[in-house]
């Protein structure tokens, strides 16, 4: 981590700051925090938030988490994006602790990411480990690179969306998006 350290010490001098000053000699090491903090879902494997986690039930009816706060770097500029992801299954009698699920999400969500994979990765992990009759997952966000780059979007969320097996039937989905809004 002395190596990072030291490139960060030579973004700030290259951009004019005086790396020496009371206010940044600690950013370095602060930088190197954030970001393994930030992106410690490399460290995770999302599936194994599920193993293991299913029980059976005598359910078979869509079941929505809806809301979970999403915080992610995006991998284009290095800048946060943050919102709101709603996943809903069907399950084939096979439920799992709401947990697992908002557990998938924040594991894939702190990596470098776009929106549109982070969408895919979570519907296609829950399809994958729970085999559900269906999954949806809809992410709405704000990427700080709108808001504060080129574009100046300042209050534009970008909506995602993922659907698979029984919600791509046109009531199922309507269901799913008349719940979420």
């Amino acid at each position: 981590m002395e190596r990072v350290e030291k490139y960060v010490k030579e973004i700030l001098s290259a951009i004019g700051e005086d790396v020496s000053r009371e206010g940044l000699l600690k950013t370095p090491k602060r930088v190197i925090e954030t970001i393994e903090f930030l992106t410690s879902g490399y460290k995770e494997d999302p599936k194994k938030a599920l193993e293991g986690a299913g029980f059976t039930e005598d359910y078979e009816e869509m079941i929505l988490l809806k809301g979970i706060d999403i915080f992610s770097l995006c991998e284009h500029h290095l800048l946060p994006f943050y919102g709101k992801c709603h996943v809903a299954y069907i399950p084939r009698k096979k439920l799992v602790g709401l947990n697992k699920l908002a557990r998938v999400v924040e594991i894939y969500s702190k990596r470098l990411q776009i929106q549109e994979r982070l969408t895919n990765q979570i519907a296609q992990t829950i399809n994958e480990e729970l085999n559900p009759l269906g999954v949806a997952v809809v992410i709405e966000a704000k990427h700080l690179c709108m808001m504060m780059g080129g574009a100046q979007e300042h209050d534009a969320r970008v909506v995602t969306s993922s659907i698979l097996g029984a919600f791509r039937r046109p009531e199922t989905r309507a269901e799913f998006m008349n719940l979420i809004s």
